[in-house]
């Protein structure tokens, strides 16, 4: 007969535990120090990266756009283009090139998000 505390115990929190859930929680540290910079930049609370589903839609804010279009990256393909126009348009309201922005705000984002956080660019809304 199988006892609850087997089945539990070999599930410890084992992806937490592994090398890979130790690097995406780093991972995940550093985007948001950077996520916080760009925010407060842009004139929202810092605090709004930490939490990870509402960041992105301040992501989204921030790129000029309604909220509710956050919505959009729950739709397979769709999310996908539209994170690439999300980060077009995020780069743009820092003043950076659509090439800058596809390249270091959406395939490099750890990076691009740095840059833009700790750099010298400054925030106007996109149009």
């Amino acid at each position: 007969m199988l006892d609850a505390n087997t089945i539990t115990s070999g599930a410890d929190l084992t992806a937490a535990y592994s090398v890979s859930g130790v690097f995406a929680l780093i991972w995940y540290v550093l985007v948001a120090v950077a996520l916080w910079k760009v925010f407060s930049k842009a004139g929202y609370p810092g605090i709004l990266a930490i939490i990870p589903i509402v960041n992105v839609f301040f992501l989204v804010k921030i790129a000029g756009y309604s909220a509710w279009l956050g919505l959009l990256y729950l739709i397979p393909i769709v999310g996908w283009i539209f994170s690439i126009v999300v980060a077009v348009r995020v780069g743009r309201g820092f003043g950076k090139g659509g090439a800058w922005s596809f390249f270091l705000l959406w395939l490099l984002a750890f990076i691009g998000y740095f840059i833009l956080g700790f750099g010298k660019a400054t925030y106007s809304k996109p149009e």
